[in-house]
């Protein structure tokens, strides 16, 4: 490879890096850009068709536009509830759990997150997770950043089991069901080590950089709660996918973290002395002074108990609603007359279910049409910044996915770069794979793309560096968690929801470097004990 072909590979990182994250522009600007000058080096350099590099552009705008409709889904069901009075229900709720903001934050972004992650994956858990935190008091930029933190270890078994039931095992056909779970275990695993610390390290960056009153002490005090709290989500995961298999350790991990972390709260078992608790409380009172509740705790919840129920349900292959609902399918076979097609299933995707729920809470929750017309407002003003970064980000990720056909004989961009990797760093692998997973999930938004890309690429490494496939295979899956954290489809999704636009390079900076302690401790856990 050139030193011109290497740079039109790295491009899609290498702009978004620079013009994020660098220069701090709005992704509304960085990704046009960025996506103009992938496209011109594909073709001048790649030598991409222009038929194909047309047809990956059009099955990008597409999955933009279905990532658009989550993201307008989550927004107008927050808007809905605010509208109907159920936030503030759940803000006093929340009180009588507990008035400290780091407990909540454990509650909503670390327990409840993982379970939506289990249920629906692909952005879902960041998209409510993080404008209920900021309708508990935390800032924008707390709530999104934390968010995305959370939704790292659940993705391994996220959306019932994908990564591992499609990823892992169409990225390397041979794989028994036996094999994969016992990929699914070593992973897991791994992360009853590391991912348990992700509530610390939120914990601390939520004191240190985001509260009204920063600490560091107010971070580590709260460390033996935060600490038992990911443990309560990792060790019953790993008890289900042991006993289950890979479909749902994180769906049932997370409600049995929830029972737990809540009754040790509500005992203040583990608790310090709560964190910026007058201000919580004076909040809570002021929410609206003198008006009573318009209803109980469970009617403010039971939109999102509904949501999380259908997903979960349309997500279960045993049962025959996944069936149903995937029968209404658009379809574009051969775009443009190129290997291309796309498919959208509309009543599948989770923002449909978002709509639906919106529409069910304004029934259960009294809401009227004047409540209705001002959600839609409102969400589709939020939306349109959105709208922009995302139909040129993915775009750009498809060109760099399907650049395998191309008229200079080289393999797609994101291969070609593994490869390369692999003839210098092939004495390192154990550090290096848990990298090249989060790059897939970086580039292409998603752990199951990431495990569909790499998997096959890292059993072959595995095997050439005299490495345990399933030990390697299971640091792709950690990696591409941990690249969640950081790519940009769930950065911009997640920004959107809040009213976050344009500080997108901004919100990667903050998670970078707990992306990369998650990537370096499962390699130096895997290393230490299971190599």
């Amino acid at each position: 490879m050139t030193s011109l072909q290497l740079l039109t590979a790295l491009m899609p990182l290498l702009s978004v890096f620079v013009l994020l994250v660098l220069l701090r522009l709005p992704a509304r600007q960085a990704m046009p850009l960025s996506l103009l000058c992938s496209v011109l080096l594909a073709w001048l350099v790649w030598q991409m068709p222009m038929q194909q590099m047309a047809a990956a552009l059009t099955e990008g705008l597409v999955i933009a536009l279905t990532i658009v409709w989550i993201v307008f889904g989550a927004i107008l069901l927050l808007k809905v509830l605010q509208q109907t009075g159920a936030i503030d229900v759940i803000k006093r709720g929340f009180s009588q759990v507990s008035t400290d903001k780091r407990v909540q934050l454990i509650i909503i972004a670390w327990l409840f997150g993982s379970f939506l992650e289990g249920a629906a994956g692909f952005g879902t858990p960041a998209a409510i997770a993080a404008p209920l935190l900021v309708a508990l008091g935390f800032s924008t930029m707390a709530a999104v950043v934390l968010a995305l933190i959370a939704d790292s270890c659940a993705v391994s078994f996220g959306a019932v089991g994908t990564p591992v039931l499609v990823g892992l095992a169409q990225g390397v056909p041979e794989l028994s069901g036996s094999d994969l779970q016992q990929i699914a275990l070593q992973a897991i695993s791994i992360d009853i080590m590391v991912a348990s610390m992700l509530p610390v390290i939120m914990s601390v960056l939520y004191c240190r950089f985001f509260a009204s009153q920063p600490s560091w002490r107010a971070g580590f005090a709260i460390a033996p709660f935060a600490l038992l709290s990911g443990l309560a989500f990792t060790v019953p995961a790993y008890m289900v996918a042991l006993l289950l298999g890979p479909e749902f350790p994180s769906v049932l991990g997370a409600l049995a973290g929830l029972a737990i972390v809540c009754s040790l709260a509500k005992r203040g078992i583990l608790l310090p002395a709560a964190f910026e608790p007058v201000a919580q409380a004076t909040m809570l009172h002021n929410m609206q002074p003198g008006k009573p509740q318009p209803f109980g705790l469970l009617r403010a919840w039971l939109p999102y108990l509904i949501v999380a129920l259908l997903l979960v349900l349309s997500r279960v292959p045993e049962l025959p609603v996944k069936a149903l609902l995937q029968g209404v399918s658009i379809v574009w076979v051969d775009i443009f007359g190129s290997a291309i097609s796309v498919a959208v299933m509309p009543l599948y995707l989770p923002g449909s279910f978002f709509v639906l729920t919106a529409l069910l809470a304004l029934l259960i929750q009294r809401g009227g049409l004047q409540h209705l017309r001002v959600a839609l407002h409102q969400s589709s003003s939020m939306l349109w910044p959105s709208l922009v970064a995302l139909c040129a980000a993915v775009p750009m990720v498809r060109i760099f996915l399907q650049s395998g056909v191309n008229n200079a004989g080289l393999d797609a961009m994101p291969m070609a770069l593994a490869e390369l990797a692999a003839t210098r760093l092939s004495d390192i692998w154990l550090l290096i794979a848990p990298l090249v997973g989060a790059l897939g999930s970086f580039i292409a938004g998603s752990a199951t793309f990431s495990n569909l890309m790499f998997a096959s690429f890292q059993q072959a490494m595995a095997e050439d560096a005299g490495l345990s496939n399933q030990l390697v295979l299971a640091l792709q899956m950690l990696g591409a968690n941990a690249g969640n954290m950081i790519c940009v489809v769930n950065v911009v999704a997640a920004a959107s929801v809040v009213g976050l636009n344009g500080r997108e390079g901004e919100i990667i900076r903050y998670t970078l470097l707990p992306m990369l302690y998650y990537c370096v401790a499962a390699s130096l856990v895997a290393w230490l004990f299971f190599a």
